[in-house]
This record gives structure tokens, sequence and C-alpha cells, in this order.
């Protein structure tokens, strides 16, 4: 099995009294393509940030590439590719200016990649001649996404990367992440609260709650052994189920959220007084993350 891409050990932040997170373990492995899931406030940018180096842990540590995040090295550096949930662009400079300027630093800087999307994204000869800071949120987003993508990373870690764009921007950056970015083989984390993308691009989901990975698994697998059993409480035994995630009463009911083999499900839904649910991707999220 190939090492993994990112390592998080013990990873631990806090802000004043507010604990964001909480001896937080992840390992992300090569190709993996995973959605990254939590409410907001959760601390999704924050592990992210950690996870980059770009904000210090107050424990615990961090590797990209088999390097400490707080050393990394210029060649692990340039295998990276980052879209933050508030575009940095150097917005007192035109897209010529900006993407000139990231071109000098980027050995793998891919000039052909960058025209294109350029070009199929809207940007003619007047737009990319315009002060960043004077471009709509959606033409900012589209310019961070085509910056992160340019030197066509090895590890592309994205942080809301589609909220400010129109449900087509949303659509064509989907197809060129599937088409260009995820077919290559590139180790893709992706957070985002709209989970009919994830679905589409996903290949493993992680819910983050209370400062740790609550859950994570294949997106198919998770949302096939998903279920939703309400039972009379006085029959329910005080263990867990088997695959258990949580439990809540309800009256006189017992609703238990389990992943269950489809087999397992089947069976408990024959039991006398016993219905078994499926769940969709936003029920799972809502039962795993509240």
């Amino acid at each position: 099995m190939s090492a993994a891409i990112v390592r998080m050990s013990s990873v631990s932040k806090q802000f004043g009294s507010q604990r964001v997170l909480a001896g937080l373990d992840w390992q992300i492995a090569p190709g993996q393509v995973v959605g990254l899931l939590g409410r907001n406030g959760a601390g999704k940018s924050t592990l992210l940030e950690c996870m980059l180096g770009l904000r210090e842990a107050d424990g615990g540590s961090v590797s990209l590439f088999g390097e400490d995040v707080a050393a990394l090295s210029d060649a692990a550096r340039g295998r990276i590719g980052y879209v933050p949930q508030r575009t940095d662009l150097f917005d007192w400079l035109t897209p010529v200016q900006m993407f000139d300027y990231f071109r000098a630093l980027y050995p793998r800087w891919n000039q052909a990649k960058v025209d294109g999307l350029l070009a199929r994204w809207g940007f003619g000869p007047t737009l990319l001649g315009k002060p960043i800071k004077r471009m709509s949120g959606g033409e900012q987003q589209r310019l961070a996404i085509i910056r992160a993508l340019a030197h066509e990373p090895e590890l592309l870690i994205l942080d809301e990367p589609v909220s400010a764009l129109d449900p087509v921007g949303r659509r064509e950056f989907l197809r060129e992440l599937v088409d260009q970015v995820i077919e290559r083989g590139t180790t893709v984390v992706f957070s985002t609260h709209i989970l009919s993308d994830l679905e589409r691009v996903a290949f493993d989901l992680a819910f983050l709650k209370d400062g740790r990975i609550a859950l994570q698994g294949q997106t198919d697998a998770l949302l096939e052994g998903a279920r939703r059993i309400v039972v009379p409480a006085t029959t329910l035994p005080g263990t867990p189920l088997a695959g258990e995630l949580r439990r809540r009463q309800e009256g006189a009911m017992t609703s238990v959220i389990v992943q269950l083999p489809g087999d397992d499900a089947m069976r408990l839904a024959r039991e006398p007084g016993v219905r078994v649910e499926p769940l969709t991707l936003e029920d799972l999220f809502i039962e795993v993350t509240q």
C-alpha cells in the first residue's frame, strides 16, 4: 500500500475557549478524492489550513508527502494546489499579470491549460485586462481555481470552491475536475455544503464533528449501508448494535442510525414492530453531524 500523502496525528486547535480540532487523526492515500463534510462552524476551513501549514496547530503533527508541514521543501510545495474559501488573489493586478507572476514560481506551470480554461470560462481580452478587484465574486473564484490547477498539482485542496459560482459555473468546474484532475490520479480534498456536488465527484466522504473525523468511507458503500432502524424501545438491547452510529429516543420507539449490509437490513425489516429506512446523503449528514 502506498504511503499516505496526508497524515494528521492527534491534531488539536483552539481559539480562546472554543475547541475546534480535538486530537484529530486523518490519513489520505494517493489518488483518493475525499469530500469533507461538517456543519457550519465545525472547523472544516481550520482543518484544511492546519493540513497545509497555513495555520499552526496547538498540538499533534501533520505531514505532506512524508515531510513535516512546518518545514515543507519547495519541491513539496510545488506539488500542492489550494483554493481557499475566500479568494486571496493579488487583486490590484490583472489576470494576465497575476498568472505571469505565478508562472515564474512553478516549474510545472501549464500555460496551455491556463489559456484553455480562460477561454472556456469566458475570460476574453477585455476581462483579462481588467483589475481583479473590479471583477465579480464568481469571476474571482474562477481565477482562483485556474491558478490552483495551472501547475497540475498532485494534491488539490478545495475549500468551498464553488460558493460564488452560479449553477452553470459549478457544472463547468465539476466537469473540469472530473475530466482533467481526477482522471489524472490527483489526490483531492473537497469541502462544500452542496451535497449534490460531492455525490458527483467524491469517491470517499469524511464527516467532521466535535473536532474529529466521526465517519469516513467510500461514498457508495456509506450510502448503500446507511439505515435508520425504528424499533420499540423495550425490545432494543442496551448495548450498541453492529455498525451503530447514533441512537435517539422517540417516545415509545428508539431510532438507531447504523451502517448495515443489505442482507442484514432486509432480515431486520422482517422482525415484528421494526421499520428499516434507507438514508440519503442529506439524511446521513444530518444524523452524523448533529
